[in-house]
């Protein structure tokens, strides 16, 4: 097992590899999320984007827009403990990001020996039938997909954690208080439950309602009016919790972006419900630091925070 200075040398030559994969290793693999079209595509006409935000040739800042195909991306561990993480960036669902939330993560904990998942997933508004639930169904079937394939390869499905960040963090809120499914069954896969064993919310966007509800994911998630119903129907701390999984919450008390009111509001209405919850507050680290903005910096513990918490649960 690589200790946590051996994964965040991985992790910094990750960002420095002109693709998704380590220097010298080939690319990882890549699974579809639907067999066929993705549900409620009819009349969807966007175009698939990736683009390079940074311009240090030291690192890559990627994000992902219009996707109308979701896919996982795996990043394997060495020696895995038998435990899967899904991974969901965030990106304000205006865009999923792909390295500082995603591939910049699953490799640190792949290191950890979580065989991880990164989701790219639809954007709600895209002209998808399914509108603000599109980026659920997405989470919900790659859920699925994730146990479905943790059964195959030996690993049992009751072992499988879902990490969200920022907006992802609010998709992945949505994954553990949700019960309803948001689509129809398509395979075998869907026999799997859509609710995660354990739940990490990074920075999570949590609130809708103002004044602390982070107006840019609202805007892309319910559109530039919304009525006060269903603004309430997706505010994480309004939702019945009753039953969900434990859930690590992570935030810095200065970031601008997300307030940290959104987790201390989340965090009451966890122990409300009686869900076993754990609650870390950073005096800095603004919002989206993933793992390279926050080196050197208190935060930069978190990853070593959540496997203790995940290892305390046998996870």
């Amino acid at each position: 097992m690589l200790d946590r200075r051996q994964a965040l040398g991985l992790a910094t030559l990750a960002l420095m590899s002109p693709g998704l994969a380590l220097a010298g290793e080939p690319e990882p693999e890549t699974l579809r999320l639907w067999p066929g079209a993705a549900p409620g595509s009819e009349g969807v006409i966007v175009t698939p984007e990736v683009v390079e935000r940074s311009t240090d040739p030291a690192f890559h800042d990627r994000i992902a827009k219009h996707t109308r195909d979701p896919l996982l991306t795996v990043v394997r561990p060495v020696q895995p403990n038998g435990v899967s993480m899904l991974l969901v960036p965030g990106g304000g669902y205006r865009w999923a990001v792909v390295d500082k939330e995603g591939m910049d993560c699953a490799r640190v904990f792949a290191a950890m020996g979580y065989t991880c998942y990164v989701l790219r997933y639809r954007l709600p508004a895209d002209g998808w039938a399914a509108g603000p639930d599109a980026p659920l169904q997405d989470a919900q079937r790659a859920l699925r997909l994730v146990r479905s394939h943790a059964v195959a390869e030996g690993r049992h499905a009751d072992r499988t954690v879902v990490l969200g960040a920022s907006a992802g963090g609010h998709l992945a809120g949505l994954l553990g208080a949700r019960r309803d499914a948001t689509y129809a069954p398509v395979d075998a896969a869907d026999a799997h439950s859509h609710r995660p064993d354990a739940l990490i919310l990074l920075y999570p966007v949590a609130t809708l309602t103002d004044p602390h509800a982070h107006a840019g994911s609202r805007r892309e998630l319910l559109g530039e009016t919304s009525a006060p119903d269903q603004i309430a129907a997706y505010s994480l701390e309004q939702m019945d919790w009753a039953g969900a999984a434990p859930t690590f919450l992570l935030h810095a008390m200065d970031d601008t972006a997300v307030p940290v009111e959104n987790s201390l509001m989340l965090s009451t209405t966890l122990r409300q419900a009686e869900v076993p919850v754990e609650v870390h507050l950073f005096e800095e680290g603004g919002h989206g630091f993933g793992i390279r903005l926050i080196e050197g910096r208190p935060a930069a513990v978190w990853p070593d925070l959540v496997q203790g918490w995940l290892g305390r649960r046998e996870l």
